[in-house]
């Protein structure tokens, strides 16, 4: 299968190019070349001098399109959750449990292991806990955080070379030790859910912690004389942080200066999406907990934030128009910066030649109106 898209501004990652033509053959990009050198008789797709981007990676999606992973752990779940996505540039993302029981655990794992298999766009999981801070737990049910159990880094180990594995932990709540041999297994871990100091996390970082979840929410504050988690992860210059651009969870103002402290390339969108996404409504529940969508903001009748109510493409257009960062950084931070995160910089989060064709058309408002995933059109 090949065709060329043409007749578009491409952002190839680095720079917006115009008077370029994308060939794609078999699900991955061919060249990015003068329309002049297509091959004779390609199909082509009229892109209608709209602009073509690599499409948006989501590391931290706990739900979409009226359904929680944690309820609905199994393939159809994914398939749902992905497809509400898409619809907002998504092609590529995590699905992401939150704390829950070891059964359900274990039921995501093997959904998405099959999902890696027939779902388009299935990168991995992420388990956001359940090793979290009590003090830090945020919405995660307090009945579910714990400590490893004596099989957890077998469990956690098990997608193996199948899929990505990202794993939000506590650093104080587990040994060094497990730190060490989930890196050595090849899990990404990140910190998360944490009332570290500064001090254990530098630790926990030299053990190969790699990120952030949803910098400055649920980890000890930057105060003049304990750095805390927030201090650690804008001083490391080698870690990732996600950032939840949404206008409740993290002031423009605090972002903007975050941005100006961590090192360039280390800040990357993430959703932190529940079900609402896609969806009408505004009364759900989480995992027994009733939560309210109001306004963009999802929380629980108490005010406890519970995830939110964004997609990517909202994410972009808010880290330009809140944040005034430049369209091409703003796109990074969706797609190359979360694939590099991943360790998947390689395959994602560029349009050149060898990469993945996972794309996405937008408009001049940055609306999205298509997008491919391994050369397959939305339909």
């Amino acid at each position: 299968m090949q065709y060329a898209l043409i007749n578009g501004r491409i952002f190839d990652g680095e720079q917006i190019l115009e008077d370029r033509a994308l060939w794609v053959r078999d699900g991955c990009i061919e060249a990015l070349t003068s329309p002049a050198h297509l091959p004779a008789g390609i199909s082509t797709v009229d892109l209608g001098g709209q602009l073509l981007a690599p499409g948006f990676i989501d590391t931290q999606v706990n739900g979409g399109g009226g359904v929680l992973f944690n309820d609905s752990p199994d393939v159809a779940g994914i398939q749902a959750i992905g497809r509400a996505h898409r619809r907002f540039g998504t092609t590529g993302f995590l699905p992401t449990l939150i704390s829950d029981r070891r059964e359900v655990m274990t039921a995501a794992l093997g959904a998405t292991r099959a999902a890696l298999a027939s779902v388009p766009g299935v990168l991995g999981i992420h388990l956001e806990g359940p090793f979290l801070n009590l003090q830090r737990k945020g919405i995660h049910p307090a009945s579910m955080i714990r400590s490893p159990e004596d099989d957890a880094l077998a469990l956690l180990g098990s997608l193996k070379s199948d899929g990505v594995t990202l794993v939000t932990l506590a650093p104080e709540q587990v040994s060094p030790g497990f730190i060490r041999q989930l890196v050595e297994a090849g899990v990404v871990v990140a910190a998360g859910h944490t009332q570290s100091s500064y001090a254990q996390m530098t630790d926990a970082l030299s053990l190969g912690v790699r990120g952030f979840t949803h910098l400055f929410n649920a980890m000890s504050p930057l105060t003049s004389r304990e750095p805390g988690v927030v201090g650690a992860a804008l001083e490391d210059a080698n870690s990732w942080c996600g950032i939840i651009v949404d206008d409740h969870h993290v002031h423009a103002a605090t972002l903007r200066v975050a941005l100006r402290a961590k090192a360039a390339g280390k800040m990357m969108l993430v959703t932190d999406a529940v079900q609402t996404v896609g969806v009408d409504g505004r009364e759900f529940e989480l995992l027994g907990q009733a939560i309210v969508r109001e306004n963009g903001r999802v929380c629980s009748p108490e005010g406890t934030l519970a995830g939110s109510d964004l997609d990517m493409a909202t994410a972009v257009r808010n880290s330009v128009n809140l944040l005034g960062l430049s369209l091409e950084e703003s796109l990074r931070m969706a797609s190359l910066y979360p694939a590099e995160f991943l360790r998947l910089g390689d395959r994602y989060g560029r349009i050149r030649e060898g990469y993945r064709a996972s794309l996405v058309l937008l408009d001049e408002q940055l609306q999205v109106q298509q997008s491919w995933i391994d050369g397959l059109a939305d339909s």
